[in-house]
C-alpha cells in the first residue's frame, strides 16, 4: 500500500491524465502543490516523478483506473478526503479550463472518497478562484 503523500500525487495524476493530455499548466500545479503544501512538507520532492510513473503504469491496465482510485481510497485517512479532493480540484483548473472528462473524473473522486456535495461545492469554488486568469 502506499502513503498519504503517494495517494494525493496519485489523485492530481489522475485529474491530469484523465482527458490523454497532461498539460503544462497541469503539470506545474502538481509541482507547486507538492512542494508549498503543509502535508507535504516531510515529502521528498523528488519522489513526484517516480509516482507520477507508477500511477500511469497502473492506469494503464485493464481496470487501472479502478486500481487507482481503491489505492487512493485505502491510503487516504479521513482527514485527508478534502485534501485529496481540493489538490484534484486545483489541477483541473489549472489550465483555466476543466474538460468533461476532468469533470467526470472528479466525480469518481469525490464519490470514492465520500466528499459530500456542499463541500465540494465550496472546494471547487475555491479552486476555481485561486486560478483565475484576466
Amino acid at each position: 500500500m502506499i502513503d498519504h503523500h503517494n495517494a494525493l500525487i496519485y489523485v492530481m495524476v489522475l485529474v491530469s491524465a484523465c482527458d490523454g493530455d497532461m498539460t503544462t499548466d497541469e503539470l506545474e500545479t502538481i509541482g507547486e502543490n507538492v512542494r508549498y503544501l503543509p502535508i507535504f512538507r516531510d515529502f521528498d520532492g523528488d519522489s513526484v516523478m517516480a509516482a507520477t510513473r507508477e500511477c500511469t503504469a497502473m492506469l494503464a491496465d485493464n481496470d487501472g483506473l479502478d486500481t487507482v482510485l481503491t489505492i487512493i481510497e485505502q491510503a487516504l485517512p479521513s482527514k485527508l478526503r478534502e485534501t485529496g479532493y481540493a489538490v484534484a480540484c486545483d489541477v483541473a483548473a489549472a489550465d483555466a479550463k476543466a474538460s468533461q472528462e476532468e469533470l467526470r473524473m472528479l466525480e469518481m473522486i469525490r464519490l470514492r472518497l465520500g466528499v459530500d456535495r456542499l463541500c465540494a461545492a465550496a472546494i471547487e469554488r475555491g479552486a476555481r478562484a485561486r486560478h483565475m486568469r484576466l
